[in-house]
């Protein structure tokens, strides 16, 4: 990544969910500046620690069909097989799970993982263990949301509530039709998004790789090339 490539990404404007976190503690820091002027730059440093997390940088998209793109920034932490949850309604048939974990340093915007139709959206409650852990997926607060595809196939992305996150932002709608690498929403301060595969598709990434939301191949429905391996060297 070129110095400009970083500079955009880490001066792109906030996402609009941000935006009470960054105009809060500046206006407060302005406002206690007269007892004390330490507190202007206080809030300023809070504005600009906030602006940072809840940025929202544009993503180059593939278009081509039958690509399944990464739902999240972060790292991959777990590639398994898993039934989605059963609040979807999409059956107990294992499928191959992706997990990202994102730490506070990462985007927090979610996108879509392939063009199609949401077709369910299931909100549960639950704990706030270490996303990273395995057990999040099944223990911690989620927000699922299934997808069908052209071929009528279904992916899901689980929105996952981590040790220090509090709110999942949902902005997909049941019904909706997305494109390919649309925003659907964020999660603040720390998390997980688990990313189901269609039936029958293999993961074209690896466990401790990093994933850029909208750009990264997780799949490619249109090739039979199985799942990845990798080692570190």
């Amino acid at each position: 990544m070129s110095a400009a490539d970083t500079a955009a990404m880490v001066l792109a404007y906030p996402h609009r969910a941000g935006l009470p976190f960054i105009v809060a503690p500046a206006v407060a820091g302005l406002g206690f500046a007269l007892l004390w002027p330490g507190f202007l730059w206080l809030g300023l440093a809070a504005a600009a620690v906030s602006a940072f997390f809840f940025r929202d940088p544009d993503r180059v998209v593939p278009q081509r069909p039958g690509l399944i793109l990464a739902p999240a920034d972060g790292r991959v932490v777990s590639i398994a097989f898993a039934a989605p949850p059963a609040e979807l309604g999409l059956g107990d048939e294992p499928r191959t799970r992706v997990a990202t974990f994102l730490s506070v340093l990462d985007v927090h915007v979610n996108r879509a993982p392939a063009a199609g139709r949401v077709r369910r959206i299931a909100y549960r409650p639950g704990a706030f263990f270490n996303a990273a852990l395995d057990k999040a997926s099944e223990a911690n607060e989620r927000n699922a949301i299934a997808i069908e595809l052209p071929d009528g196939r279904t992916a899901a992305v689980v929105q996952i509530a981590g040790l220090i996150a509090r709110r999942i932002v949902c902005e997909a709608r049941e019904g909706e039709t997305l494109r390919a690498g649309e925003r659907i929403g964020l999660i603040r301060f720390g998390s997980r998004v688990d990313l189901y595969l269609p039936e029958g598709a293999a993961a074209l990434v690896c466990v401790g790789q990093r994933m850029v939301a909208g750009e990264t191949v997780v799949a490619d429905l249109a090739s039979s090339e199985p799942a990845r391996t990798a080692e570190k060297i």
